[in-house]
């Protein structure tokens, strides 16, 4: 990363530059980390040893003190050891769309693509819009967001599925309890040097007139683009920009990593398959519910994880609910219960 920072073709590139730079900014938190961890831990021995020896048990209890909060910092620098898969590293590709219900659906899909926001902003990542279509008359239909970042992906990988509001609806002047449903996708943002084939055949490309905002440009010419990928029926989009060759490279990219996802879930599915009694989670289930009347609290479906504070969570607080999952899935591949 220090070579490529170093190199001056690389800042020709605003764009690559700034994701170079994030990364590495990362990457030189995690090292900084066990670096700090491995000092701590010898200045702290040394300490102990000599406190011990000189029978000077306050300096003792104090530095026992100093090992707990130590532990604590080492239980949070395991989590790297968590993402193992190839893929893990990659930033995220993270698509929401409203299930059923119009208005109400749609605000809870907007809710759900704030979370996402927001802790991404906790963690220091990079959040693009690719790709949105406003609700009817309020929140989303439908939104994809480009999440750039070291381990993005390993994170959210696991938040894919179907995610439940119950609340008072605002929009209900009866003021009637509902329930709403939206559904998240997250799929890898592949380096170039993973090589997807995608024949020219496979693909219908269609341009079409960009929605919401976006200036005057966009709004009157054909710059978004729609790319469909026959053999999979897989269906991309992007109208983020104003060029549509622009456009059409991230729409490109965004189909190069749903397919590499696809593959990499057709190999996990197939080691699962020979796994006895595992249990595989579809697309589709209900993963989260989160519950804000007549009781306050957001439990995640899968591992019983609980929050009773929903505000925080959708203000981008869900690192609980994604470290279980993490922890779980590190179990059920080494076979334990």
């Amino acid at each position: 990363m220090e070579i490529l920072v170093n190199n001056p073709e690389l800042w020709n590139d605003a764009d690559a530059a700034r994701v170079v730079m994030q990364k590495k900014s990362a990457l030189e938190r995690v090292l900084n980390d066990f670096v700090d961890l491995e000092r701590d831990a010898a200045d702290l021995s040394d300490l102990y040893n000599m406190a011990v020896s000189e029978n000077d048990m306050k300096t003792v209890a104090d530095i026992e003190k100093s090992i707990i909060d130590l532990a604590h910092r080492v239980d949070d620098a395991k989590l790297v050891t968590l993402f193992s898969d190839p893929a893990d590293k990659a930033g995220a590709f993270l698509f929401i769309q409203a299930g059923a219900g119009g208005t109400e659906a749609q605000d809870w899909a907007s809710m759900l693509a704030r979370m996402y926001v927001r802790w991404a902003e906790r963690h220091g990542y990079v959040v693009d819009v690719i790709d949105e279509h406003p609700g009817d008359e309020a929140g989303i239909k439908s939104i994809t967001l480009q999440i750039a970042g070291l381990r993005a992906y390993g994170w959210l990988k696991a938040d894919a599925g179907v995610h439940r509001l119950v609340r008072i609806s605002p929009f209900d002047s009866n003021a009637r309890r509902h329930t709403s449903f939206a559904s998240v996708d997250v799929w890898p943002d592949i380096d170039d040097d993973i090589v997807v084939d995608i024949a020219d055949k496979d693909l219908r490309i269609d341009t079409y007139r960009a929605s919401g905002a976006g200036g005057q440009h966009v709004n009157k010419t054909d710059s978004a683009i729609r790319i469909t990928h026959i053999p999979t029926n897989i269906v991309v989009t992007c109208q983020t920009d104003r060029s549509q060759h622009k456009n059409r490279d991230m729409a490109m990219k965004m189909l190069r990593s749903k397919l590499y996802e696809l593959e990499m879930k057709k190999r996990q599915e197939a080691e699962a398959a020979s796994k006895e009694g595992q249990k595989k989670i579809e697309w589709g289930s209900q993963i989260r519910s989160y519950v804000l009347q007549p009781y306050q609290m957001v439990k995640d479906l899968r591992t019983g994880v609980e929050s009773t504070d929903p505000d925080s969570v959708l203000d981008g607080d869900i690192d609980r609910f994604l470290i279980s999952m993490l922890q779980n899935n590190v179990k059920t591949d080494s076979g334990m219960n």
